[in-house]
């Protein structure tokens, strides 16, 4: 294919055809260089692009703002999970935006996002934020690559995520047995948060797999809990379920009979409940209710967390019941790919990722054994 240039005015221009559609001859022009060669040079790339991909990319003026709120529409709205949809517009909002929103699309260089990312790091942020800030802009640039075309490369591909010197351990907030019973004690059953707390420390649930748990979830008979569903937030008055987190999610799990002693006495109290309130009683088919009937909700937890903090000075978050139940059947022997699947982690490298200071104190105490084998 050939193309050619010409001069219209001050400036040159080039052009070639790009063939004939639905009979009419259609061709490729684009005008502003300042000298013959300046236009014979973009001919060039423009010809080369159009022999790899069959379009030529004319790089937008759009920017990052209006961008990312035309990705958000056009991918995230259509394709990611109601939780998902809310924690991006999130990161786009507090966080893209406002050091980034400005720029021209096309003028965003490895340079200025590297040093977004770096920032982010330097701020406190964890190491698990900046994956997910780092995540949001490589998808949504990717797409702006293809298929939307509005710039030829990504330049997140050049980006390098600072190095996290921390042990992982530092990064799980784990509590002891004795730390358990002294928030129990703060909450003892009839508290609102007794049975959340009982549920994730007993199986290792997620805080909305936790809130989201139907009394239809639990069976007495075989002991054990159906994670089908999560708790997302209300709507007209009306909460809404979503599926879990990933397929592997979706999971049974087994339970002891501590666990179902304490479930099975609190669906009494919850029918004792619902006489002594008649009328004004909230009724609902969730496991972890208010002694009206309200439901225990995720933000309410964060109470909870606050409370723990603050006032029995213990490092917590509600998720530390999920690593605590994982470190504490890893330290006492358990199969790593049994608890991978009580987890509903889809890959056992992500268990032994998050629980790697237990699998190596797993494989020292291996040896350790080997060793009293043979020196017996």
């Amino acid at each position: 294919m050939q193309g050619s240039v010409r001069k219209r005015g001050s400036t040159w221009s080039y052009y070639f055809n790009l063939g004939v559609v639905d009979g009419v001859r259609k061709r490729k022009e684009k005008g502003g260089f300042k000298t013959k060669k300046e236009a014979q040079q973009a001919l060039r790339i423009a010809l080369n692009e159009f022999e790899s991909c069959g379009s030529v990319i004319d790089e937008s003026n759009i920017s990052i703002s209006d961008y990312f709120d035309y990705w958000y529409k056009e991918y995230v709205l259509i394709n990611c999970k109601y939780n998902t949809q809310e924690y991006y517009k999130n990161i786009i909002k507090n966080h893209i935006k406002p050091s980034l929103g400005s720029y021209k699309l096309k003028s965003l260089t490895p340079a200025i996002l590297q040093e977004f990312i770096n920032n982010k790091y330097l701020d406190g942020f964890s190491k698990c934020s900046i994956n997910n800030f780092y995540g949001v802009l490589s998808g949504a640039l990717k797409s702006a690559v293809y298929p939307y075309q509005f710039i030829k490369e990504n330049p997140m591909k050049y980006i390098k995520l600072p190095k996290d010197n921390k042990p992982k351990s530092e990064d799980l907030k784990i509590i002891s047995i004795n730390d358990f019973n002294t928030i129990i004690n703060r909450f003892p059953q009839g508290s609102s948060f007794y049975i959340p707390l009982q549920i994730a420390f007993h199986t290792g649930m997620r805080a909305s797999e936790v809130c989201g748990l139907t009394w239809d979830c639990i069976d007495f008979e075989n002991k054990t809990i159906h994670v089908e569903k999560i708790l997302l937030s209300k709507k007209n008055g009306v909460y809404e379920f979503g599926s879990p987190k990933t397929k592997s999610s979706n999971r049974f799990i087994s339970i002891g009979d501590t666990l179902i002693l304490i479930l099975k006495n609190h669906n009494a109290w919850q029918k004792e409940n619902k006489l002594k309130y008649d009328e004004y009683y909230i009724n609902s088919n969730f496991v972890c209710t208010k002694e009206n009937g309200e439901t225990v909700t995720t933000n309410s937890l964060k109470y909870l967390s606050r409370v723990v903090n603050y006032e029995l000075n213990i490092n917590f978050n509600f998720h530390s019941l999920r690593h605590t139940h994982a470190t504490m059947l890893l330290e006492a022997g358990a199969n790593i790919k049994d608890i991978q699947v009580r987890l509903g982690h889809s890959k056992l490298s992500t268990t032994m990722d998050i629980y790697s200071h237990v699998t190596k104190k797993m494989k020292e105490d291996s040896v350790n054994i080997f060793e009293s084998l043979i020196t017996k």
